[in-house]
């Protein structure tokens, strides 16, 4: 890891082990977002990464409910795009259009506004960690439904063991920092 901006950033996640369960090994991101040099550096090497992949097609940054809220809107603004919420069930007025997405016991919904963005339109999902990829491939389906075209998912941290980005399938998969 040669890049000081991901060097910083990486020197901010901390490991809690056995949270929120026995066996799991936790990775917070409260540091990063504590210090303003190390938050500005996920979001520089973010918004790189997409200028170097997407260069200007990218419409819209989409956000997932609640953590991708953090870095959303800061990638959206320093790429001069607007930003999509996408929300948990019950969470945003007027019309919109969901999804049901498998838990470890039990299922949730995301919701986007029905009025969001046209069809055809390009979006980047990012949220701050991937695990399973049950909440990103949902957030794909979602977009999907509303015709929009799925460039990438990004996100700051990656636990690679658990596969994530297997379910996404063709949509392209990115991250700043990759664990067991």
């Amino acid at each position: 890891m040669a890049d000081p901006e991901l060097q910083l950033v990486a020197r901010r996640i901390r490991a809690f082990p056995d949270f929120p369960i026995p066996g799991v090994l936790f990775r917070d991101i409260s540091p990063l977002l504590k210090d303003p040099d190390s938050f500005r550096a996920s979001i520089n090497l973010l918004a790189n990464h997409l200028k170097k992949t997407h260069g200007g097609k990218i419409d819209y940054i989409a956000g997932l409910d609640s953590r991708g809220f953090l870095f959303g809107p800061s990638l959206a603004q320093e790429l001069g795009l607007g930003f999509l919420l996408i929300r948990k069930q019950g969470k945003l007025p007027g019309p919109t259009v969901s999804t049901s997405y498998a838990l470890e016991y039990g299922k949730a919904e995301l919701e986007i506004q029905r009025d969001a963005l046209e069809p055809g339109q390009k979006v980047v999902i990012v949220d701050d960690l991937l695990a399973t990829g049950g909440t990103m491939c949902a957030a794909c389906k979602l977009l999907d439904q509303l015709h929009a075209e799925v460039l990438e998912c990004v996100s700051v941290v990656e636990l690679t063991s658990l596969k994530g980005r297997e379910k996404l399938g063709p949509v392209p998969f990115f991250s700043l920092l990759q664990y067991e």
